[in-house]
C-alpha cells in the first residue's frame, strides 16, 4: 500500500514545486483563519462590558500567545490613530482589522486552492500521457487478452479518482494539521484550562471516525473493478449493436448491464454510508463537546478567571476544531480509494507485453534482396503453437500467396512480419539481419497492411486517408483515392472529401471502407504490401472493384504478401504457399500446385464449385 502510494507522488513531480508555496500558504491561512476568531474578544468586551475602560499604549509591547498581547496591540494601534477614546471609533478599527484580516486569510486560501489545482492539473496530464503512452506500446496480442472497456475505465475513472490521493496528500501534510495547531495555540492563549480539555477530545474524534474510513478501502477497489466492467459492457454494446438487435438480444444485454449497474450502485451506497456517517458523527461528538464547555466554561467565567469574551471566542473556535480534524481524516479516506485505484492504474503500467527494440536496434532503410523466415514458431502464451517450424524467403518484387484452411495460421504469420509479435523461435530476416535489429518503426514506416477488418475513423475522408502519409497535399490524397476506386463515390458524398465517415466508417458500406483503406495504402507508397483477405467479406461488385485497386496497389514492383480466401484472386503470384495446422504444405505456382493435386487444388475445386 505504501509503496502504490509512493509511486502515484512520482507523478506529482517536482512536488517541492508544490508542497514549497503550500506550505506557506497554509500557515499564513492558519495564522489569519484563527486571528479571525481572537478579534470576536475585543469586541464583545466593547459593546457589552460595562466595566471596560481603555488604556493608551505608547509603545510596542514584545509578542505573547495570549489574549492580553492581543489587547494591547489593538490599544497601542488605537493610541497612534486616535486622540481620544470613543466607542464608535474602537469599532470602526475593529471592523477594519476583521475585513482586512479576512481578507488575507481568504487570499491565502485561494493561492493554497490554485497551488493543488495546478499539481492536480498536471498530476491527471503525465498520469494520463504515462498510461495512453504504455497502452499504445503494447503488442496486439495484449488486446486480445484485455477488455477495451476496462482499459478506457481505468484511464479515465480510475485516474480520476487517483488525483485525490496525490492532491490531498499536500492537504493531510499542511493546511488541516496548521488549522487544527493556530485554533490549538489561540485556545491555549485564551484558557489553558479549556484547551487541555478539547485536546484531550480530538483524539477521540479521531478514532471514532478513523475507524469508520478504515473500512473504506476494500469496497472502494472492488467499486472501480465494477467500473470497469460496466464500461466495458457499453462499449461492447455499442460496438455490436447490429448483431445484438439482429438476434433479438437486447433484452438479455439489458438485463446483463442492469445487473453490473446494480453492484456499482450497492458498492457506491456502501462506501457513501461510511462516508456520510463521518459528518454527523463528528458533528454530534463536538456539540456534546461544547455542552460540557458550557459548564465547565462558565464556572471559569463565574469565579472570574475567564471574561465572558474569552468564553464566546473559545466555543466559537472549538467549534470550528472539529471541521479540520473531520476533513483531515476524510482526506486519508480519499487517498485509500486512491491507493485502491492506482493499484489497478498501475497493473497497466506495469505490463510488459510490448515488443521492445533493442538498445543499438539500426533503422531499416529498405528492402534490397529478400525477407526469409528460418524455421519460426509461434504460440499464444505458451499454449499450442499457432506458427509451427514454418522456412520460406520472398524475394524483392515478389508477390507470395498464403492459402489454407481458416485457423491454419496464415494471419498470424503475416503479422510477425511488422513485428506486432515476436516469434516464439526461429527468425525473421532482412537482407540477411534479424527483424529485431531494426527499429520497429522504421520497419513499419516501409509496410503497410490491408486487412478484411477495416479500420477507420470518425473522421473525416480525408482525414482517413491522410494517416498513411502525414503531411499529404490534397492533391495527392485525391490521387490515392482515384487509383484505389474511391474517388467516384467520395464525390457523390454531401461534403466530398471532407464528409464524416461517423464511428468507424459506420456511414460507408463495406466496400467503400476497403477502397479507403487501400488508398491510405496507395498513398503511403509502402515498398513491403501486406493484403489479409482485403475482399473476402464484400459482395461480387464491390470485390471487382477493389480487387482492380489492390492489383493497382500491387504494380511497380512491390513486395507482397497476400493472404486470399477467394483463390480465383492470387492466380498469378510469384509464389503460393499453403499453410495448414501452422506447418506449409504444400508451395509452389499456381499450374504446379494444381498438378500435384493436394490441399490446394481441392480447394479451388470446392470454391469452383460453390
Amino acid at each position: 500500500m505504501f509503496k502504490t502510494y509512493m509511486r502515484l507522488l512520482g507523478f506529482a513531480r517536482p512536488i517541492e514545486k508544490y508542497a514549497i508555496p503550500y506550505f506557506f500558504y497554509s500557515l499564513l491561512y492558519a495564522l489569519f483563519n484563527s486571528l479571525t476568531f481572537l478579534l470576536i474578544i475585543p469586541i464583545l468586551n466593547t459593546m457589552f462590558d460595562a466595566n471596560y475602560s481603555f488604556e493608551p499604549v505608547d509603545t510596542l509591547p514584545p509578542i505573547e500567545l495570549n489574549k492580553e498581547y492581543l489587547t494591547t496591540l489593538f490599544n497601542y494601534v488605537y493610541s497612534h490613530l486616535f486622540d481620544t477614546y470613543a466607542q464608535s471609533n474602537v469599532l470602526l478599527l475593529l471592523a477594519i482589522v476583521t475585513v482586512f484580516i479576512s481578507f488575507l486569510s481568504n487570499l491565502f486560501r485561494y493561492l493554497g486552492a490554485w497551488t493543488v489545482e495546478n499539481m492536480r492539473t498536471r498530476t491527471l496530464q503525465r498520469m494520463r500521457d504515462k498510461m495512453f503512452s504504455r497502452v499504445m506500446d503494447m503488442n496486439v496480442g495484449y488486446f486480445s487478452e484485455q477488455r477495451k472497456g476496462d482499459i478506457i475505465s481505468k484511464i479515465t475513472s480510475d485516474v480520476g479518482v487517483v488525483q485525490f490521493c496525490i492532491t490531498n496528500t499536500l492537504q493531510v501534510a499542511f493546511r488541516e494539521p496548521f488549522l487544527i495547531i493556530g485554533y490549538v495555540v489561540m485556545m491555549v492563549a485564551i484558557s489553558w484550562e479549556l484547551a487541555i480539555f478539547s485536546v484531550l477530545f480530538l483524539p477521540i474524534v479521531a478514532l471514532i471516525i478513523g475507524s469508520i474510513v478504515k473500512q473504506l478501502r476494500h469496497p472502494a477497489r472492488t467499486n472501480q473493478q465494477k467500473q470497469g466492467e460496466m464500461v466495458a459492457t457499453l462499449d461492447e454494446s455499442l460496438s455490436g449493436i447490429k448483431v445484438i438487435k439482429s438476434y433479438n438480444a437486447v433484452d438479455y444485454i439489458k438485463r446483463k448491464y442492469f445487473q453490473i449497474n446494480a453492484d456499482v450502485a450497492r458498492l457506491t451506497l456502501s462506501m457513501a454510508r461510511r462516508q456520510q456517517l463521518a459528518s454527523p458523527m463528528s458533528e454530534f461528538l463536538g456539540i456534546s463537546a461544547v455542552g460540557v464547555i458550557l459548564v465547565f466554561g462558565g464556572s471559569l467565567v463565574m469565579k472570574g478567571s475567564l471574561d465572558p469574551g474569552g468564553f464566546i471566542a473559545f466555543i466559537a473556535m472549538f467549534s470550528q476544531i472539529t471541521r479540520p480534524v473531520r476533513t483531515f481524516i476524510d482526506q486519508f479516506a480519499n487517498i485509500n480509494q486512491g491507493i485502491a485505484a492506482g493499484e489497478r492504474i498501475f497493473s497497466i503500467i506495469d505490463t510488459h507485453s510490448e515488443i521492445q527494440d533493442k538498445p543499438d536496434a539500426k533503422i531499416f532503410e529498405g528492402l534490397k534482396d529478400k525477407i526469409e523466415l528460418r524455421n519460426v514458431h509461434f504460440s499464444y502464451d505458451g499454449s499450442r503453437e499457432v506458427i509451427d517450424g514454418i522456412s520460406f524467403e520472398i524475394r524483392r518484387g515478389e508477390t507470395v500467396a498464403l492459402v489454407g484452411p481458416s485457423g491454419g495460421g496464415k494471419s498470424t504469420l503475416s503479422e510477425l512480419i511488422p513485428r506486432f509479435y515476436d516469434p516464439s523461435q526461429g527468425e525473421i530476416l532482412i537482407d540477411g539481419s534479424s527483424l529485431r535489429d531494426y527499429t520497429q518503426e522504421s520497419l513499419r514506416a516501409h509496410m503497410s497492411v490491408v486487412s478484411q477488418d477495416t479500420i477507420l475513423f470518425n473522421d473525416t475522408i480525408e482525414g482517413n486517408i491522410a494517416l498513411g502519409k502525414q503531411g499529404a497535399t490534397h492533391e495527392e490524397i485525391v490521387e490515392a483515392a482515384r487509383i484505389a476506386n474511391a474517388d467516384s463515390f467520395i464525390n457523390e458524398c454531401p461534403e466530398g472529401y471532407e464528409t464524416n465517415i461517423g464511428d468507424r466508417g459506420s456511414k460507408l458500406s463495406g466496400g467503400q471502407r476497403q477502397r479507403l483503406s487501400i488508398a491510405r495504402a496507395v498513398l503511403k507508397n509502402p515498398e513491403i504490401l501486406i493484403l489479409d483477405e482485403a475482399t473476402s467479406a464484400l459482395d461480387t461488385e464491390s470485390e471487382k472493384l477493389v480487387q482492380d485497386a489492390l492489383n493497382r496497389l500491387l504494380e511497380g514492383g512491390r513486395t507482397s504478401i497476400v493472404i486470399a480466401h477467394r483463390l480465383s484472386t492470387i492466380h498469378n503470384a510469384d509464389k503460393i504457399i499453403v499453410i495448414d495446422h501452422g506447418r506449409i504444405a504444400e508451395q509452389g505456382t499456381h499450374a504446379e500446385l494444381m498438378a500435384r493435386n493436394g490441399i490446394y487444388a481441392k480447394l479451388i475445386e470446392m470454391q469452383s464449385f460453390d
